[in-house]
């Protein structure tokens, strides 16, 4: 059974709050149930982690590597486009594989979210697929 941690960053979760035309209505609780049933079938042990802070998520990515864990899957948030330390933070992880993920698709937003400065750390992105992009990326890292 593959241990895969599931990281969620800045206004997650605020899910069913914020933008819903482009994040929609379900809640950050609603978006763990769903990959927790989407991946019932899968031998995997899910666990979830969100936070506003980036130096939290920096602590998760490291934690995740010492305590054994098989892959992470990331939404940095706004963090994505900006935050080095983040990049850094995945980069200094390797080899544990770690999957992008975004709801919405950020290539065809406003410019500045066009750029994902931490995806280049990650063995892949996954953008604009909804809550099946979580899924569709522990799939690719069950597959890893």
């Amino acid at each position: 059974m593959k241990k895969i941690m599931v990281v969620n960053g800045v206004n997650l979760n605020m899910l069913g709050i914020r933008e819903r035309n482009i994040y929609g209505d379900s809640t950050y609780d609603g978006l763990c149930e769903y990959i927790r049933e989407k991946c019932a079938d899968l031998a995997v042990e899910l666990n979830f982690f969100q936070s506003n802070c980036e130096g939290a998520i920096v602590d998760c990515l490291q934690k995740c590597y010492f305590d054994g864990y098989d892959g992470i899957v990331i939404n940095p948030g706004a963090y994505t486009h900006y935050s080095y330390a983040l990049y850094d933070a995945i980069k200094s992880i390797s080899p544990l594989p770690v999957v992008e993920v975004h709801i919405s698709d950020i290539h065809t937003r406003e410019e500045f979210r066009r750029v994902s400065v931490t995806a280049p750390a990650c063995v892949a992105q996954i953008s604009g697929k909804g809550f099946d992009g979580y899924v569709q990326a522990i799939k690719t890292l069950v597959e890893v």
